[in-house]
Parts: C-alpha cells; structure tokens; sequence
C-alpha cells in the first residue's frame, strides 16, 4: 500500500513537473519575443517586424512627458479608503489582498495620490523582479497610493502597447543612467523631470496596436497554463488529504 500510495503521488508529481516547465518556457518565449519587439538600447527599430511594418520606417523617439502628464491629485480630506500597491511581481493590485493586511493607517491617507483605472504607476523599489522599480497600468479600478510612487497617464485612449513596454527591459538603461539607489540600496532616487524626461520608442498606433495583441495573446495563453498548474498542485494537495489518515483531535 505504502509503494501504491507513492507512485500515484510520484507520478502526479511528474505531471505537475512537466507542467511547470511549460509554464516556465512559455514566460521565457516571451521573454525573448519582447527583447525582438522593442528596439535595443541606441536603436530605433526592433530586431522583429511584422511583415506588413517593415517598410513603416524607424519607430519616432519621445520623452515621456510629451505623450503623458503626471498625476498629482491629493486624497483630499482621505475620502478614498481603497489603497493600492505596486508589485513587481503581480503590478498593481489592491493592498489588503496583496499583504494580507492593511499596511496604511486609514487616518494617514490625505497624503496619497489618487490614482484612475488606466494610469500608470512607478514604484522606485527594486527587486530582482524589477532591478529599477517597476512601471504597472492600474487595471484594477480607483483607489489610492503612497505619495512615494509617481503616478501618471497617457493621452491616448489605448495604452496597451504602453503596458507591454514597461514590462520590458527597454526603458531600464535610461533609469540607470539618471537615477541612483541614494541612501537606501533597496529604492531607485530619481526626479520627477528626470523620469518625465524618459524617452520611449513609439511605432505608429497600427504596429503598437499588433504589437499589444501579440504579446496579450501570448499572456493569456500563459495564465492559462498557469492556472492548469494551480490546478494540479490543488489537486495533489486534496488527494494527500484522502490518502493519508486525518489526525484525530
């Protein structure tokens, strides 16, 4: 019984394994795709065109502040009582979700920045998931952040080409060279004109618009696999619940 037990759980693991690796590959293509799809350092076009763009000429160059304008508006009064953060890992999501807790005083939020569903937000703590801070659209709704993030939005009415770009590695050269981590090694220092002054490679709204579908395609085929993973992991947990003896109080 004990070898019947452990090769079912073995061969579940094997599975889960197999599973796993997928995932992984599939974040490492795009990975790799996002690298051809963005012009590199010094270049102003990608290393990967779609055909039907590869004729369109080189992508145009802008600083940041000429294609978006930051956001400055004050939780006045704390009427907003929903405070966000800004993961590296998971972009932004809702604080007491994401800790567990609420981390902010609720008496202490007059201070915050409100922050739209759309707008972009800059959190300068780095991490290995984010070795300058990480850029994130607010996707999930009006809330409020700590004034210790940059918010800002672009005047275009789709940004999802926006959202795919800071999530490559394209724009860190740039804040490497104007910022620096200060007096805490865990936070980029950098100003508000310097980081306005970023500049971005933009494609004509046709190519940005291609660009966003591919790399949004690809994203939801990895959630999907993703949650195929959390799947098998959750099954394994319930089947060793049923396997093994429950303890007796």
């Amino acid at each position: 019984e004990q070898q019947k037990i452990a090769h079912c759980l073995s061969s579940l693991d094997e599975v889960i394994g197999l599973q796993a690796k997928k995932v992984q590959s599939l974040k490492q293509h795009k990975k790799g795709l996002m690298q051809q799809l963005f012009p590199a350092e010094g270049e102003t076009t990608p290393r990967l065109r779609f055909p039907e763009f590869r004729e369109a000429g080189a992508w145009e160059v802008k600083e940041l502040i000429k294609l978006a304008g930051r956001g400055t508006e004050r939780n006045q009064k704390g009427k907003i009582k929903r405070v966000l953060t800004n993961s590296a890992e998971y972009g932004v999501l809702d604080q007491r979700e994401y800790f567990d807790k609420d981390i902010a005083i609720q008496g202490n939020l007059e201070n915050y920045f409100v922050v739209d569903q759309g707008d972009f937000v800059y959190n300068p703590r780095i991490s290995s998931f984010a070795p300058v801070g990480p850029i994130s659209r607010n996707d999930v709704g009006k809330g409020v952040m700590s004034p210790l993030y940059t918010v800002f939005s672009f005047r275009q009415s789709d940004t999802d080409f926006f959202a795919h770009y800071f999530n490559s590695s394209a724009w860190h050269s740039y804040m490497r060279k104007v910022g620096s981590t200060g007096a805490r090694h865990d936070r980029m220092a950098i100003s508000n004109s310097d980081f306005l002054a970023m500049p971005l490679s933009v494609p004509n709204p046709k190519e940005q618009q291609k660009i966003a579908h591919c790399l949004s395609s690809l994203d939801e085929v990895i959630g999907l696999e993703s949650h195929k993973l959390d799947a098998l992991k959750n099954l394994k947990k319930g089947l060793m619940q049923q396997l093994f003896p429950q303890e007796v109080a």
